[in-house]
């Protein structure tokens, strides 16, 4: 059981995710930041298909697919949609 466990835990350990540590986005007061509905149809027209889209700290953080379809995670500044941390499969 015991080692069974170890090598569980190990698997997961090792196992590749998407997730990545938290992005160190500028901070921008609120009323400066672009709106989310603005943001969001910025990055579609870039391409992007939007699975989730939410607020990280002071970032706009999207989990979806780039415009050639790789799964990304990436985190843009609120108030320039500058990219500040990406990760892309």
């Amino acid at each position: 059981m015991k080692n069974t466990l170890t090598v569980l835990l190990t698997a997961i350990a090792l196992t590749p995710t998407l997730a990545l540590a938290k992005a160190d986005c500028p901070a921008h007061p609120k009323s400066e930041w672009m709106k989310e509905s603005e943001a969001r149809a910025k990055l579609e027209a870039q391409g992007y298909k939007i699975r989730k889209f939410k607020i990280d700290g002071q970032c706009y953080e999207i989990y979806g697919f780039n415009k050639e379809g790789k799964r990304v995670e990436i985190y843009f500044d609120t108030k320039t949609l500058d990219i500040v941390k990406a990760e892309i499969e």
